[in-house]
């Protein structure tokens, strides 16, 4: 097989891969997503988020249509325990079985322009496929049954060299960048994860009212920080006033870039690791 030279291929273990299935399957899970399943009917998949009752974010997964009745539930680093028991733990009456498949299947990233063509290509019978969320520019996502080997040749990144990627992207990933304590709107992800024209779900009443009403005091930043990489989650303080948290980082030339949820008000300014620490991060524009 010929690779073009454009694309970069990542190997990972992925953190959840669910089957639900049943007569309720696509109704249960709906009113449990923040995003609107019946866009399935006119594209691969649907990305969203799990919230608690609070808008809180609990995990994030792609939902994949396998057949009418069973919706393939896949997260990069949510864990499968995480989101089954969620889910598990709205089940009342509904016709609905959830069953665990995270070990059977082995992921790949395929990232650079073409990357869904060849990631379709590759994908075997029993393969999963979808558009991935490591860059703003073309990737997607291929899981294979275990033991199903990609082919070798096109160039391979590692872990730090994904994580860079999507780092510099600005995308954040859940629940290391955004957790239980957070809010979508907090990471940007109340246009591309969030329905406000579906019916009622977990945690729909709060995105409602801060569409309307609400107002968010912090914001997921991309930050330059200068010196060695400090231990993460860091806090981050601008004078004695504690500001912020980093969340994600990664070295690049003498410092490190990384992902940081801020207080609005302070994302002018430059950012200390400690209380009257000298300012050693700032936050980038864009």
């Amino acid at each position: 097989m010929n690779f073009s030279p454009s694309l970069q291929i990542l190997r990972y273990s992925p953190g959840c891969v669910l089957r639900v299935h049943g007569p309720d399957a696509t109704t249960f899970l709906q009113g449990q997503f923040s995003n609107d399943l019946r866009l399935l009917g006119s594209q691969r998949s649907v990305y969203g988020l799990w919230l608690n009752h609070k808008g809180r974010v609990l995990a994030d997964s792609h939902i994949i249509r396998q057949d009418p009745s069973s919706l393939w539930v896949v997260s990069t680093f949510c864990g499968a325990d995480l989101i089954a028991g969620h889910l598990s733990g709205h089940l009342i009456a509904d016709e609905v079985e959830i069953e665990d498949h995270t070990g059977g299947f082995s992921g790949t990233s395929v990232l650079g322009q073409g990357s869904g063509a060849l990631a379709q290509e590759l994908a075997s019978a029993d393969g999963i496929v979808f558009p991935g969320r490591r860059s703003r520019d073309e990737n997607w996502e291929l899981l294979r049954p275990a033991g199903e080997a990609v082919p070798a040749g096109a160039p391979e990144i590692g872990a730090e060299e994904a994580e860079r990627v999507r780092i510099l992207s600005g995308i954040p990933a859940i629940p290391r960048d955004l957790g239980a304590g957070d809010l979508p709107n907090e990471g940007g992800l109340e246009t591309e994860a969030v329905a406000y024209s579906k019916g009622c779900y977990l945690g729909q009443e709060i995105m409602s009212r801060l569409r309307t009403k609400g107002r968010i005091r912090r914001r997921l930043v991309r930050v330059a920080g200068t010196g060695k990489l400090p231990a993460l989650p860091a806090g981050l303080w601008a004078g004695q006033a504690r500001v912020g948290e980093l969340r994600s980082a990664v070295p690049e030339g003498e410092g490190y870039r990384g992902l940081a949820l801020v207080s609005i008000a302070s994302s002018g300014f430059g950012l200390g690791l400690g209380a009257s620490a000298p300012a050693s991060l700032r936050v980038l524009e864009g």
